[in-house]
């Protein structure tokens, strides 16, 4: 499915389009509808995808859903008035709501939940977890760019950068993060349109340095200095980020997409500011930057409108002691949030009232990568703050894309792909503001789909007048709901920072009973006016009221993806040279076109397509299948002692050894720690002669992408149901991994590995159109590199240069080779990856012994391999002794000119 990013470097944050996230390197891993750009930030509601199946994860990326509509509820229900919330309490004392208020947390979170108000309005989050040594804070800010002064834009993220920079109680420019570094931690902030959020993670173990972190953390919301001095130096910060973000298609389409929004409504802003608009621009002005500063903190940074988050392994009396400490002088202004002035106000999308014409437009763009895509928005605006509250409770958008962006049989990728129009499809959200969303779906193109965008548009608008017109049955919804309560039930602790990350903006959206639970679960609401008060997992829904409740949001959000709602955006550098526009910030080239009419007749009266609903899911594994073997062990509930955490796990064991010249070595090891009913299987076949040349690693790449594609379609149902697979050519063989839940693990895996062993017209394209497609999608992959930052392409040299032959190429090597590449080659190449090697194999996780050996046994019956003598094994890789040199020797550099001479910027 798609994807909406956000981009952090130590400031600026960005949720952007689902169509970057068709790059031609990610064009067939559409699986996953929210995927990070980078490890450190995660979503609204999420942690990076990095990090899945933890307690940071959104039910938005864990996988697809789908959508029924039939009935219609009233909106005018307020869902929150049966949720005790901090107003029942009286605010003059830091009383906790805990005994008012249930805080839903997943079956496995053992950790100690507490939320409050400090009489200064500030709402508390804590979370207890004495088994842990690592601690974690996050506050957000319910300010953000959308709040800068129309006369200083970027004003917002400029202030989050100079709340680092020395307060009244620590004025050290740089203490504070001297003070984490001492401690094992770091620390880092990002602007988003409506909201700042400033978080770290360190050490803590010790409770009078945590006690410390958190008082110097707090004088960032109490006494800035906002000194002169580092206002001028840290204009340098802010303008060298933005000059980094210039060769950014995802920074550059933002900036064209809120140029279609009404030039009055506050998206409309640029957010990340540079030296133009924050020193130029207030000079010109007669404008004094500091003051601007002082007078937007002053402003907008009020404890009423702040939410805060601790995960800790003190106990939560202590927590609460150190919070009140730290964070009980931060001053409240009685402001309200900042949105009220604009939101319902100010219309987001009017006609004559943008730079860009919005509705019944296409805006062709050059990018900088090679990318190749269509997208169409439909803005959803929201009339009410209740209709807004019931749209994130009900999260019918999620619905929505699960059923466009399906990828199984008779969907409309399948179709697209038939047709030969299409490498991947997404549907997602993507602005999220008070006021609005905007609903996508993009299409990666092939090279015949970039002159057929008008029957593309066509097939999407036919599967959406599918959705107005034909039920869905009931089953859809049932089986979803399943799949977001196995995730809930066997959702663990992840990364601390990310998870305060996800909580802070969460206090912000959802009631507190939610505060975990909201962006993790789906069906929110038990009535119209009743949110759901039970944290166990379900099987199904309470009532068919519950199941209509979801039906009638998701109608009313699929009534309004019309034709005159929507409106276009077309990725192609076939358009260089041929643009007459420039957009301001980014020097973007684009043209907008309106919509033909007799295109738009078509989309709105589409002709019947062979699109179908999803069929039953039969991978969802049964409640019996859900059981463990292995209770996990009974540990103390504290943090384990260094001595501890360095004693070795015991490894896993060898149940079958055949010899150096046998068939197979498998090791096994069963889980007696977690507590899941999942298994992890990796098969592989040692063979030197698979990557042994470019020519034979771009084959093996062409493979890779040709068998992934091939077999999507048939394996989507697993993937959505819990279960992955992988296969990949390697400089020492080919390897197949497995994963998920164990009851039906095993017989995926022989149909997985049958596909890809046996049946090879199963998995190579079919002819020379489709193996050209796949070469386009690599070779695209490939130049890509080009356009990377140049912090990129130094780890990428530096990595290159410590590999031995033949384990890695350079990316003109692959490059070269897959010019010369042919079907016939490929074809022949795949009849060699599985015929001789080597087998090695891990097992690991719910399964027994023997049910061990039955899978291997299985898998080698379906390979049927040759084996090979000792002498034929790829070498190891071997630790290398550091090199010496004499007192009198330089360091040996490499230097490399930077691929991309339109980036300024440099590494090393």
């Amino acid at each position: 499915m798609g994807a909406s990013f956000k981009i952090i470097c130590c400031c600026f944050i960005l949720v952007v389009s689902s169509a970057l996230a068709f790059s031609p390197s990610s064009a067939l891993n559409t699986n996953i509808r929210s995927s990070p750009l980078f490890a450190t930030v995660n979503d609204d509601e999420s942690v990076p995808a990095a990090v899945t199946a933890n307690d940071g994860i959104d039910s938005r990326v864990r996988r697809h859903l789908v959508l029924s509509l039939l009935a219609t509820v009233s909106a005018s229900a307020v869902p929150f008035a049966a949720d005790a919330t901090t107003s029942n309490v009286d605010s003059t004392s830091p009383t906790s709501t805990a005994e008012l208020i249930k805080l839903l947390k997943p079956p496995l979170d053992q950790r100690e939940y507490d939320t409050y108000e400090l009489p200064n309005g500030l709402k508390v989050l804590l979370c207890s977890d004495p088994t842990s040594t690592s601690a974690a804070v996050g506050m957000n800010v319910h300010v953000g760019a959308c709040s800068d002064p129309v006369e200083v834009p970027g004003l917002a993220h400029f202030c989050e950068h100079m709340l680092f920079l020395g307060t009244e109680k620590y004025p050290e420019e740089d203490s504070f993060a001297k003070f984490l570094s001492a401690n094992g931690g770091y620390n880092n902030a990002f602007t988003d349109s409506e909201k700042t959020v400033y978080f770290f993670e360190m050490d803590g173990s010790i409770d009078k340095r945590f006690s410390e972190a958190l008082l110097r953390f707090g004088s960032f919301f109490s006494g800035p200095l906002f000194t002169e001095s580092a206002t001028g130096r840290e204009l340098n910060a802010i303008d060298s980020e933005n000059a980094k973000n210039l060769q950014n298609d995802i920074f550059r389409l933002y900036e064209l997409e809120k140029d279609r929004v009404n030039s009055d409504h506050p998206f409309s802003k640029f957010f990340t500011g540079n030296k133009k608009t924050l020193l130029e621009g207030t000079k010109r002005q007669g404008i004094n930057l500091r003051n601007e500063l002082v007078k937007f903190y002053e402003k907008y940074y009020s404890s009423n409108q702040m939410s805060l988050a601790v995960v800790a392994p003190q106990s939560l009396p202590q927590l609460r002691q150190y919070v009140s400490d730290a964070f009980g002088d931060i001053p409240n202004r009685q402001i309200n949030a900042p949105e009220d002035k604009w939101a319902f106000n100010i219309q987001p999308y009017m006609t004559g009232k943008s730079k860009i014409p919005a509705e019944k437009t296409i805006v062709e763009i050059v990018p900088i990568q090679d990318l190749r895509q269509v997208t169409i928005t439909w803005p959803i605006v929201f009339s009410s703050k209740e209709e807004r509250e019931l749209y994130r409770l009900n999260k019918p958008d999620y619905f929505v894309a699960s059923l466009l962006g399906h990828e199984g049989a008779g969907s409309l990728l399948s179709y697209l792909k038939e047709k030969r129009w299409a490498n991947a499809l997404g549907a997602s959200d993507n602005a999220d503001l008070s006021d609005f969303v905007t609903f996508e779906v993009t299409v990666e193109l092939t090279s015949k789909g970039l002159s057929m965008i008008d029957d593309v548009c066509e097939a999407i608008f036919s599967y959406i007048q599918m959705m107005k017109t034909t039920p869905i049955p009931d089953y859809v919804f049932d089986e979803n709901l399943q799949l977001d309560e196995l995730e809930w039930r066997f959702t663990t602790k992840g990364q601390p920072s990310n998870y305060v990350q996800s909580l802070v903006t969460a206090m912000d959206k959802f009631p507190p009973s939610l505060y975990i639970a909201g962006p993790r679960r789906l069906a929110l609401l038990e009535t119209p006016t009743k949110l759901i008060s039970s944290d166990q997992p379900r099987t199904s829904f309470k009532s068919n009221e519950q199941r209509q409740i979801l039906k009638a949001a998701s109608a009313d959000f699929i009534d309004r993806l019309t034709v005159d709602n929507s409106f276009l955006t077309v990725f192609s550098k076939s358009f260089e040279g041929q643009t007459t526009q420039t957009e301001e910030w980014y020097g973007t080239a684009y043209n907008v076109k309106p919509i033909s009419m007799s295109a738009l007749m078509r989309w709105k009266n589409p002709s019947q397509f062979p699109l179908f609903y999803p069929r039953k899911n039969i991978f969802i594994p049964s409640e019996k299948g859900l059981k463990v073997n292995k209770k996990p062990k009974k540990v103390d509930q504290k943090a384990l002692t260094f001595e501890e955490k360095i004693k070795p796990i015991p490894p896993p064991t060898i149940i079958r050894d055949d010899g150096d010249e046998g068939r197979w070595t498998v090791h096994f090891k069963e889980d007696d720690r977690f507590g899941k009913p999942k298994a992890f299987l990796i098969f592989q076949l040692l063979n030197d002669k698979l990557y042994s040349s470019p020519t034979k690693a771009v084959l093996g790449m062409l493979y890779q992408q040709s068998a992934g594609d091939k077999m999507n379609e048939e394996t989507y149902d697993a993937r959505i149901a819990g279960l992955t697979y992988d296969s990949q050519v390697l400089p020492r063989g080919v390897r197949m991994t497995f994963g998920g839940y164990n009851c039906k693990l095993g017989s995926f895996a022989e149909k997985v590995s049958s596909k890809l062993a046996r049946d090879l017209d199963d998995s190579l394209p079919k002819d020379e159109e489709e193996f050209e497609r796949y070469k386009d999608n690599l070779m695209r992959s490939l130049s890509a590199f080009n356009v990377k930052e140049p912090y990129g392409h130094a780890m990428y040299y530096s990595s290159l240069i410590m590999q031995p032959r033949n384990f890695l190429y350079s990316n003109q090597q692959l490059v070269e080779a897959l010019k010369e590449t042919s079907l016939p080659q490929l074809v022949s190449y795949a009849k060699t990856l599985w015929a001789s090697g080597k087998g090695e194999a891990l097992l690991q996780g719910n399964i027994n012994k023997k049910e061990a050996l039955d899978i291997v046994s299985s898998i080698d019956k379906t390979l049927a391999f040759n084996t090979i003598t000792a002498e034929q094994y790829p070498k190891r890789l071997k630790a290398l002794p550091l090199p010496t040199r004499g007192s009198d020797q330089a360091v040996t550099r490499l230097s490399i000119s930077e691929p991309n001479p339109s980036n300024k910027n440099a590494a090393s």
